[in-house]
C-alpha cells in the first residue's frame, strides 16, 4: 500500500504546488465581474455559494467515469496508478481549470464556442455536433448503468425499462427547471455520500491491509488479454474520466455561470479533477488488489459487477448498499447535466432564449427521444452497452484533445512565451492516444486488419500534422504581432 498512500500524497501536492502555478499563469481576478452577476437570468446564470459549486461540480464530472474507468484501467496493473496522478495533475486538472476559467471569461460560453473562437469556425461547427452527440452517449451510459445497479441489486426481475423511463423522467425534470431548484439542492448531498463511499474503501484498506501491487513489482501489462490490448493506447482510453476528460470542458460552463469570483476557479475547476483523481485512485487500487489475488473470481466481471464484488467482499450489507447507492447517485448526477450541457450547447447555436420554458422543451425533447433510442438498442443486444461505452470513451478522448489544442492557441496569443507549452504538451500526448486507438483496437478500430506498428505509424502521422497546423499558426501569430 506504500504506492497507494504515496500517489495520494502527490495528488494533493499537485493540487497546491501545480494548481496554484496554473492560476497565476492564467491570471484569476477576484475584482473582475463575473457573469452570474452581470447576467443573472434565474434559470442558468444564478449565483451560488462556492462549496455547493464545488460538489456540484464534483458530481457533474465525476459520474462513473473514475469508478468504472479506474477499474477497467487497473486490468493493466500499476501502470494505471501513474497515469491517474500524472494525468490527474499535468492533463486533466489543467484542462479543467483552464477551459472553465475561458468560459467563465466569455460569460460562461459553452465549449463548442470556445473552440470556435481559438480553433476556427470550421471546428465550432463540427464540434457543435460532435459535444451534443457526446452528451447524448453520457446520458445513454449513465442511464443504463444506474438502471442495470437498480435492478441487478434492488429489484431483481424488473423489466430494466422501468428504472429507465424513470431515470430519463428525472433527466428530463432536473434539465428543464433552473439550475438551483433541483441540482443546486441534492447534489451536495449526493456528493457528500460519493466522497463517503471512497473513504468507506480506504478505511477498508486500513483494515484489511490488502497487498495492493506496488510499482516496483513491475509495470508489466496484467490484463487477462493483454496480446489484444496493450497498454497504450488502451489503458489511457479505458480510464476514461479518471485522469483527463473532455466531458468535464462540457460541465464547467454550467458553474462558470454560478461563480462569483474568480478566485473560486481553482477549488472548483482544478481541485474537484483532482478530487475525482483521488477517487480514481482509490478504486483502481481496491480492483488491483482484487484482479491480483482473485482472477478467477473477477474473470469476465464488467466494472459495474466488480463495483458490487469488491462492497461485498469489504463491507456489512449495510456499508455495500450505501456504496452501490453512491455509484448509482454518481452516475444519475452526470447523465442528467449531461443533457442539460446539449440543451445549453443547441441553445446558444440557435441564439434560442432559454428562460421561458416551452423553449427549452423543444430543444429537450428531440435530445431526449434520441437518447431513448440509443437506449433501446443498448438494452436490445447483448454487447449493445460494451459498444456505447467503447465509443463514449474513445469520443470523451477526443473532445479533450480538441480542447487543450484550443486552451494551447488561448494560451499562445494571451500569454506568449513557452507558456502555451503546459497544454502543447498534454494535447500532443491525448492525439497520440486518440489517434493510435482507431488504428490499434481490434475490436473497437482497425487493429484487428492492420499490424500493429502501422497502426502506431498513423497515430504518430497525426499527431505530427497537428503539431504542425500548431506551429504554422504561431507562425502566423508571431508574425502579427512583430
Amino acid at each position: 500500500m506504500i504506492t497507494f498512500f504515496i500517489a495520494i500524497a502527490v495528488l494533493i501536492l499537485g493540487y497546491f504546488i501545480y494548481g496554484t502555478f496554473i492560476e497565476k499563469l492564467f491570471g484569476a481576478d477576484p475584482q473582475r465581474a463575473t457573469p452570474a452577476v452581470t447576467m443573472a437570468d434565474g434559470v442558468d446564470y444564478v449565483p451560488m455559494k462556492p462549496w455547493r459549486i464545488f460538489l456540484i461540480q464534483f458530481l457533474n464530472i465525476a459520474g462513473v467515469g473514475p469508478i468504472i474507468g479506474a477499474i477497467m484501467g487497473a486490468q493493466f496493473g500499476t501502470a494505471s496508478f501513474l497515469w491517474i496522478v500524472f494525468g490527474s495533475i499535468f492533463a486533466g486538472a489543467v484542462h479543467d481549470y483552464l477551459s472553465g476559467m475561458i468560459s467563465l471569461r466569455d460569460k460562461g460560453a459553452s465549449l463548442p464556442e470556445i473552440h470556435g473562437t481559438y480553433l476556427g469556425k470550421g471546428a465550432k461547427q463540427f464540434m457543435r455536433g460532435f459535444t451534443v452527440l457526446l452528451m447524448i452517449l453520457v446520458g445513454v451510459v449513465f442511464v443504463n448503468t444506474p438502471a442495470t445497479l437498480l435492478m441487478n441489486n434492488f429489484t431483481p426481475g424488473w423489466n430494466p425499462y422501468i428504472w429507465v423511463v424513470i431515470i430519463l423522467a428525472y433527466y428530463l425534470i432536473a434539465t428543464l427547471l433552473p439550475i438551483d431548484k433541483v441540482i443546486g439542492k441534492i447534489y451536495p448531498i449526493f456528493g457528500i455520500l460519493l466522497l463517503g463511499m471512497a473513504v468507506a474503501i480506504v478505511v477498508a484498506f486500513v483494515l484489511y491491509k490488502p497487498a495492493i501491487p506496488e510499482l516496483w513489482d513491475g509495470l508489466q501489462n496484467r490484463h487477462p488479454a493483454a496480446a489484444h490490448n496493450p497498454i497504450f493506447p488502451m489503458m489511457f482510453i479505458s480510464i476514461a474520466c479518471g485522469a483527463i476528460s473532455g466531458f468535464h470542458a462540457t460541465q464547467s460552463p454550467l458553474m462558470a455561470r454560478c461563480m462569483v469570483n474568480e478566485k473560486q476557479g481553482r477549488p472548483i475547476f482544478y481541485g474537484a479533477m483532482i478530487t475525482e483523481g483521488v477517487v480514481a485512485l482509490i478504486w483502481a487500487a481496491a480492483a488491483a488488489y482484487f484482479f491480483h489475488e482473485m482472477p478467477e473470481a473477477t474473470a469476465g466481471k464488467s466494472g459495474a459487477a466488480m463495483v458490487g464484488f469488491i462492497a461485498q467482499q469489504w463491507f456489512v450489507p449495510v456499508i455495500a448498499t450505501v456504496t452501490v447507492l453512491g455509484v448509482i447517485s454518481a452516475a444519475i448526477t452526470s447523465g442528467d447535466t449531461a443533457l442539460r450541457s446539449a440543451r445549453l450547447i443547441v441553445a446558444d447555436f440557435m441564439h434560442y432564449d432559454q428562460k421561458p420554458i416551452k423553449n427549452r422543451l423543444v430543444i429537450a425533447v428531440p435530445l431526449f427521444a434520441v437518447t431513448a433510442l440509443i437506449l433501446v438498442y443498448s438494452l436490445a443486444h447483448p454487447e449493445g452497452f460494451d459498444v456505447v461505452w467503447r465509443y463514449f470513451a474513445w469520443a470523451n478522448q477526443v473532445l479533450a484533445t480538441v480542447t487543450l489544442w484550443a486552451v494551447t492557441v488561448y494560451l499562445l496569443e494571451n500569454k506568449g512565451k513557452l507558456w502555451y507549452l503546459v497544454t502543447l504538451i498534454p494535447a500532443l500526448f491525448m492525439t497520440m492516444v486518440t489517434g493510435c486507438f482507431l488504428f490499434v483496437a481490434e475490436k473497437e478500430g482497425l487493429g484487428s486488419v492492420l499490424p500493429r506498428p502501422f497502426g502506431y505509424a498513423i497515430g504518430i502521422a497525426i499527431t505530427v500534422l497537428c503539431l504542425g497546423l500548431f506551429v504554422g499558426k504561431m507562425k502566423k501569430h508571431n508574425t502579427l504581432h512583430q
